[in-house]
């Protein structure tokens, strides 16, 4: 293990933030031979402080990305001070704008440095009071009155245009996030929209160009991202997710937020016809009441009627955007939401598309550094959002050309996880283990 990471080493390596509304995720990781992901570290914290993907708690939210950051610094071994973080929220907007440059230099061919031209004047575009421009993506470019060029860059041409896919957010929900970040000692490379980010680690390049959907249904939020031809064309943040459907279950079904999410969580399903009239579950009473028994059936008809109102609202950004007619791919759906039973089934009856759930494991390289427990879970559609701010991270580092993230290496590394993974399950089942190489008295130096 210590000879392949020496010669790895001088890959940059980059760190993903994920601040959601039910957890802080922090992911360490960098490009691997091969060309996949490979995870060093990941740390999860809950997340007090976030309220539909927006920072309503700036203390909460700050001790949230310490203690994520520390458990992936610990695990991964490497000091972390630059992240890319993840920002989502109902705030969120985007529009279409076409922009122009005339080259005056008509002897050389259109360069990286025209189309950056092209995006700076993007970002000088006056926007309504408190908004702020988040990401200029290009679309299709037109050089000299020839339309529909993905890729202009070696053409002669004088008049460069392009249509702008232009994602922008309140400065206020912007500066909170990065003062979060700022005040856990940490700087943000680049804040990345979720959706952008969830889309690089579970659609394929053949999907982009054929016309899908991601529907990225998170604990506050549920974010959605329309490709076809390989390029974004509509974004949105529907300020609903599995919180919302948590909530329901209390207030419907009478119990308290935890029994809620435990029983959304083991026993949900988004159709209720699909379960048996008798199959029931007992919640246990509070402090000495009889225990209550719920129907799972009923547990799933409160369910439906949330993920369809959410599904609906997706369906009405689908047909907004024009695009309803083009969706070869149909949608995929991810994040955390994602996993509840019978969800794709729901999705294909309200909308008539095709369905299927989109896990972040194609872009990750097999792991034996990681525990087998942890390298699993990462693989769940919880933590697409995650994986991908680390890949959009490590493709800016690859386009700059130069590591931008400077992470320092503290000690050899496998000796340090092993005890790592050892005292991981040592917090999780509070037993003790006892490994030939590593002894109790290990922990209690």
């Amino acid at each position: 293990m210590e000879k392949s990471f020496t010669e790895e080493k001088n890959t940059p390596i980059v760190v993903g933030l994920d601040i959601g509304t039910t957890k802080i995720c922090a992911i360490v990781g960098r490009r691997s031979k091969n060309g996949k992901i490979e995870v060093l570290g990941i740390g999860k914290a809950e997340s007090a402080g976030v309220t539909r993907g927006m920072v309503s708690n700036i203390d909460k939210t700050v001790q949230g990305i310490t203690q994520a950051v520390e458990i992936a610094g610990t695990q991964s071994n490497v000091e972390v001070k630059v992240v890319n973080v993840g920002i989502a929220g109902q705030h969120i907007k985007s529009l279409q704008h076409r922009g122009l440059i005339t080259r005056r230099d008509l002897n050389t061919e259109i360069s990286r440095k025209d189309i950056d031209k092209l995006i700076e004047d993007m970002y000088n575009l006056v926007m309504p009071p408190g908004e702020e421009i988040i990401h200029v993506l290009p679309q299709e470019f037109t050089v000299d009155n020839e339309p529909g060029i993905k890729d202009p860059i070696g053409m002669a041409g004088v008049r460069l245009e392009a249509n702008f896919h232009i994602i922008s957010g309140q400065v206020t929900a912007i500066k909170n996030i990065v003062k979060c970040v700022n005040k856990g000692g940490l700087e943000s490379q680049d804040l990345i929209l979720e959706p952008l980010a969830s889309s690089e680690s579970v659609l394929s390049d053949e999907e982009k160009e054929a016309g899908v959907v991601l529907v990225d249904i998170g604990g506050g939020t549920t974010d959605v991202a329309i490709f076809h031809e390989g390029i974004i064309r509509h974004t949105a943040v529907i300020p609903f997710g599995g919180n919302s459907i948590t909530e329901d279950i209390r207030e419907g079904c009478s119990v308290m937020r935890n029994i809620a999410e435990q029983l959304k969580t083991r026993f949900g399903s988004a159709l209720a016809d699909e379960n048996r009239d008798n199959e029931i579950v007992c919640v246990p009473g509070l402090r000495g009441r009889e225990p209550k028994e719920i129907s799972i059936k009923n547990l799933a008809y409160v369910i439906q009627a949330r993920m369809e109102e959410i599904v609906e609202h997706v369906y009405y950004e689908i047909k907004t955007s024009g695009y309803e007619k083009k969706l070869i791919a149909g949608i995929v759906i991810t994040g955390g939401g994602a996993q509840l039973k019978h969800l794709p089934q729901l999705v294909e009856y309200v909308t008539g598309l095709d369905c299927r759930v989109g896990y972040p494991n194609e872009h990750l390289a097999k792991n034996e550094v990681l525990p087998k427990n942890v390298y699993e879970e990462l693989q769940s559609p919880t933590f697409a959002t995650g994986i991908g701010l680390l890949i959009k991270g490590i493709q800016k580092i690859e386009d700059v050309g130069k590591p931008v993230v400077e992470v320092k290496v503290e000690k050899p590394k496998f000796v340090e996880e092993r005890k790592f993974g050892l005292f991981g399950r040592l917090l999780e089942t509070g037993k003790k283990f006892i490994k030939d190489d590593i002894k109790d008295e290990d922990f209690l130096k």
